[in-house]
């Protein structure tokens, strides 16, 4: 009796072993985190509630899922872009890379992505994830480092709201009739994740939304949210660019440069217009003509209030259909059992003005373009509620997932990952003190003049280094900004040249100087070709680009 209870305690014990045995090679099997990347376009910090301000004290349920990341994980509250411009900061995205280095520095006339560059997709499915691209993706030519892609390819590569033209693994063109482009980017993910993907290898897949991109067009459901709101004005509405020396001169203010098309303004009688002149009259304001007014009434600061209403109500009604398709995302991963083990990041290709300085758009380095909102849950491993101030760059993202995912980061990426942030580890006080920008696009679509810069977590430096509508091929020494961000959030007074800020200017030199050299920026004469240069770009030899 006695061997035989010795013997059952013997196979219990041995079929304890094998099952945890079991157990454990299934766990080593999953222990890398799926990943679901959400971005956005042209959603600026601004208009997400968790970041606060005046439109989160306005509206404090204005972004609920985003939150929800948020709440359940950590928001970066000092992330940035290095190029504020849509393809450009993908790319660098993908690659790790500021734009000088991936070779994708401008949307207009700069060419396409090298797609057969190393990409962080890439690497994680070398490491055994199965990848998958789904929505906007603005870079010209066909994804590669994916099994599955279904990106926009209509409009310049831009897509558009409704009857958005999808390329499907780089081979069959569907146009989809049915949803607004916000929806139709939803129900492709979910078709992927049930149906699509291989649920024994983990996965990543990059979840993209054409939305709050101009011209702001949201899902029927959110067309009326705020039509009978008064959206609140920001402090800078009335700026006179008073000792700026570019923001004067673009054209992305929302007195003259937002067009009949963007506010959904029509013509009494199309009938009696030709093709051309229909186009002519929706597009007035690019070209920076004299304001336009729907009525003889509405003139100057109350045009210019009216046109900021129209704005503001549509892009925060596209807004809202993101973040409810980002909900469908994560109640999904949750009812699904994936939530514990998949790294969610909420994040948009840069900021966007909102009427801050008078602007709609993107381009400059001030705070709402240049800053990029970047929420992350993971559980167990990223602490809910958490913030973090640390100066981070679209450059870290790819580093700090592949890091997640247990692959090494390649020597040769200029992004650092900030996993130990993340994780609240000990690691902080060795974080980087400054971020780099550099944009080059001059003049279309806003003209903006080219100029790079250096952000400490106090001041921030500006140079407008070239201005070939002056001089062309003559680099400009002298046309500098400084801002104490401290004392001047808003960015309102430029104290480059005043006595009393001349070392922390010298300093802000050295640093930039520093940084140009880590990153291997280019010489004087190839940044000013670089804006100058016109390459083809392949959608505009695509029948669906227009």
């Amino acid at each position: 009796m006695k061997r035989i209870i010795i013997n059952l305690i013997g196979w219990t014990s041995l079929l304890s072993i094998i099952g945890c045995s079991s157990t454990q090679q299934k766990t080593t099997e999953h222990k890398q985190p799926n990943i679901i990347f959400i971005m956005s376009d042209d959603h600026a910090t601004n208009a997400i509630s968790a970041y606060g301000g005046r439109l989160a004290e306005q509206f404090p349920d204005l972004t609920p899922n985003i939150d929800r990341i948020a709440n359940e994980g950590m928001i970066m509250q000092n992330t940035f872009c290095t190029n504020a411009i849509c393809g450009p900061s993908r790319a660098a995205i993908l690659t790790g890379k500021f734009s000088h280095q991936n070779g994708f520095f401008k949307n207009e006339s700069g060419g396409d992505f090298d797609g057969s560059q190393q990409t962080f997709p890439k690497l994680l499915q070398k490491a055994g994830y199965q990848t998958a691209v789904i929505g906007k993706w603005h870079l010209g030519t066909v994804p590669t480092g994916f099994d599955y892609s279904k990106v926009m390819i209509n409009h310049g590569g831009q897509g558009t709201y409704h009857n958005t033209v999808f390329l499907e693994n780089g081979q069959d063109t569907i146009k989809e009739t049915r949803f607004h482009s916000s929806r139709q980017v939803w129900e492709d993910a979910k078709k992927w994740l049930t149906k699509g993907r291989d649920d024994k290898k983990p996965f990543m897949l990059m979840y993209q939304f054409k939305a709050p991109h101009r011209p702001w067009t949201p899902d029927e459901q959110f067309q009326h949210v705020f039509d009978d709101v008064e959206i609140v004005e920001p402090e800078t509405f009335n700026d006179t660019y008073e000792n700026k020396i570019a923001a004067g001169n673009t054209w992305m203010t929302i007195e003259r440069n937002l067009n009949r098309k963007d506010l959904k303004v029509h013509p009494e009688h199309p009938e009696k217009m030709t093709k051309q002149e229909i186009n002519a009259w929706y597009k007035y304001g690019n070209n920076n003509e004299e304001p336009w007014s729907p009525n003889d009434e509405l003139k100057g600061q109350a045009l210019k209030k009216w046109k900021y209403q129209k704005y503001m109500k549509e892009y925060l009604g596209c807004v809202k259909g993101v973040d409810h398709y980002i909900g469908e995302m994560l109640d999904y991963l949750e009812e699904s059992g994936l939530a514990e083990n998949t790294i969610v990041i909420y994040t948009s290709d840069q900021g966007f003005y909102l009427g801050e300085h008078g602007w709609f758009d993107k381009r400059m380095m001030y705070e709402e373009s240049f800053k990029m909102p970047f929420v992350i849950k993971y559980p167990n491993h990223i602490q809910p509620k958490s913030k973090s101030t640390k100066l981070a760059m679209n450059v870290d993202f790819a580093p700090t997932l592949l890091d997640f995912a247990g692959v090494e980061v390649p020597e040769d990426m200029q992004g650092k990952s900030f996993r130990n942030i993340l994780e609240g580890g000990n690691g902080e006080d060795e974080w980087r003190d400054a971020v780099y920008y550099h944009y080059y696009e001059f003049p279309w679509w806003h003209h903006v003049l080219p100029h790079y810069g250096v952000r400490t977590e106090k001041y921030k430096l500006i140079h407008y280094y070239y201005n070939p509508e002056i001089a062309k091929d003559q680099w400009r020494e002298n046309d500098w900004e400084l801002f104490d961000l401290e004392k001047d959030p808003n960015e309102l007074n430029n104290l480059y040249g005043r006595p009393e800020y001349k070392e922390i200017t010298a300093q802000l030199k050295a640093k930039l100087v520093e940084l140009q050299k880590e990153y291997q920026e280019d010489s004087k004469e190839e940044m000013m070709h670089k804006t100058d240069v016109k390459i083809g770009r392949v959608y505009e030899h695509n029948k669906y680009s227009k």
